[in-house]
């Protein structure tokens, strides 16, 4: 392949990357999830990062509970709503990921540096090659 075409095809490339992100953006912005205490008491949704969007109560049994129990519900159930946001993310991020990133980590906050800045830089092959770094084996 000869260099012009070859950066044609980069530029290819990063047009399709720039496309998939905005993507994604668009897939985590609609990530939305909600969960319902297991007596009904309440009901909480939560948008993309577990941001609280909504809280419902549904019966009126949440009027014979003590406060402290009713936070106790209320956070509970945020917890859970929070939980099933982060799978629905973890699951969107997943496709456009490296093979051996972990999205759950990733979403959760819990990923280590190594996750972000790996020992070999990450590049395509070909870029590779065109710098004589070889190829990369997995």
């Amino acid at each position: 392949m000869d260099f012009n075409a070859r950066i044609e095809s980069l530029f290819e490339e990063y047009d399709r990357q720039r496309n998939s992100l905005s993507e994604l953006q668009e897939k985590m912005r609609g990530i939305s999830a909600t969960a319902t205490s297991q007596r009904r008491e309440v009901a909480v949704t939560v948008g993309q990062n577990g941001v609280l969007t909504d809280i419902q109560f549904p019966t009126s049994a949440y009027r014979r509970m003590t406060p402290k129990e009713l936070a106790s519900v209320i956070t509970a159930t945020y917890t859970d709503a929070k939980e099933q946001a982060m799978v629905q993310a973890t699951e969107v991020l997943k496709p456009f990921l490296p093979d051996g990133m972990d999205a759950g980590s990733l979403v959760r906050g819990t990923a280590g540096a190594e996750a972000y800045f790996p020992a070999e830089p990450r590049m395509a092959t070909s870029v590779r090659e065109m710098l004589g770094l070889g190829r990369v084996s997995r």
